[in-house]
C-alpha cells in the first residue's frame, strides 16, 4: 500500500516545476514503461499492478486502488514509472533538426517527437515557450520515441540568430515544398504555434518560406494541424535524400 507522502510526491510531478526540481518525470502503461526501460533512462521506481520482473529492487506492487491515486490518466494502464530526466546532448547542425516556436499542445508535442524519431531526425528544438517534453501527457504520446530525439530548450531567436545553416519555416504563404529546389539534408525546420504559426521575431531570421499547398477544389481548409504539416515536410525532406 503506498503512503500519503508517496501519493503527494507523484502528483506533484504533473506540474513541470516539480518535475524540474526533482528532476524526475511520470511514464505510464506498460508498452510505454518497456520501451523506456530499454533505453539508457535511469529508472526511479516502478508501481505496477502485474510485476514486470525486472531485477531491481525498484519495483513495486501495488492495488488498482493506488494505482488510480497516482495516474494521471482517466483510464489507468496497469504501471506507472518515475525516470530521471536525462541531460540533453548538443545539437548537431551538419543534419535536419526540427524547431518549435512556442508548441503548446501536448498531443501535437508527443506525435512531432514521435516523427522525428520515425524520419531519423536526431535533434528537436524547442523554443522556452514550448510544452514541456516530461509532461505525462507528451510522454504518453511519444510511445517511447522520447528516448531516441536530442531534445533542448533554448532562446530559439537567439540560437537561430547565431547559426550558419539554411533556416526552414513553415508558413501558409511560401514557396510550394514540392517545387522547391533547395531541401538540404542539413539546415533547421521551423514549426509554429497552433494558433498564431510562426512568431514574428522568429519570422525576420527564416532565410526559405515553404508551404504545403492545398489540392482540394474549394480550397476551404483554413490550416493544417502543426503535427500534420510536420509529418508531410518531414516526408519530403527525406524523399530528396533518397532521390539524390
Amino acid at each position: 500500500m503506498l503512503s500519503k507522502n508517496q501519493i503527494k510526491l507523484i502528483n506533484k510531478l504533473k506540474l513541470k516545476k516539480h518535475r524540474a526540481e526533482m528532476n524526475v518525470f511520470v511514464a505510464e502503461g506498460i508498452k510505454t514503461i518497456k520501451e523506456l526501460l530499454k533505453s539508457n533512462l535511469k529508472l526511479q521506481h516502478l508501481y505496477t499492478t502485474e510485476l514486470f520482473n525486472i531485477e531491481t529492487d525498484l519495483e513495486t506492487l501495488i492495488s488498482e486502488a493506488d494505482l488510480k491515486r497516482i495516474s494521471f490518466l482517466t483510464t489507468p494502464n496497469k504501471a506507472l514509472a518515475i525516470f530521471e530526466i536525462p541531460k540533453s546532448k548538443p545539437i548537431d547542425l551538419s543534419k535536419l533538426c526540427v524547431a518549435l516556436d512556442d508548441v503548446r499542445d501536448p498531443g501535437n508535442l508527443g506525435t512531432i517527437i514521435r516523427l522525428c524519431d520515425w524520419f531519423g531526425v536526431q535533434d528537436l528544438i524547442c523554443s522556452v515557450g514550448t510544452v514541456d517534453c516530461y509532461n505525462p501527457k507528451v510522454v504518453q504520446a511519444t510511445m517511447g520515441s522520447i528516448t531516441r530525439v536530442n531534445i533542448n530548450y533554448i532562446d530559439l531567436e537567439r540560437f537561430v540568430t547565431e547559426v550558419n545553416v539554411p533556416v526552414y519555416g513553415a508558413f501558409m504563404e511560401g514557396e510550394n515544398v514540392y517545387n522547391h529546389t533547395a531541401l538540404n539534408d542539413s539546415g533547421i525546420l521551423i514549426m509554429g504555434n497552433e494558433a498564431n504559426g510562426v512568431s514574428k521575431p522568429i519570422e525576420a531570421l527564416i532565410t526559405q518560406k515553404i508551404t504545403i499547398p492545398r489540392f482540394g477544389s474549394l480550397q476551404a481548409t483554413e490550416s493544417l494541424n502543426v503535427a500534420t504539416a510536420t509529418s508531410i515536410l518531414l516526408s519530403e525532406f527525406k524523399r530528396r535524400t533518397i532521390e539524390r
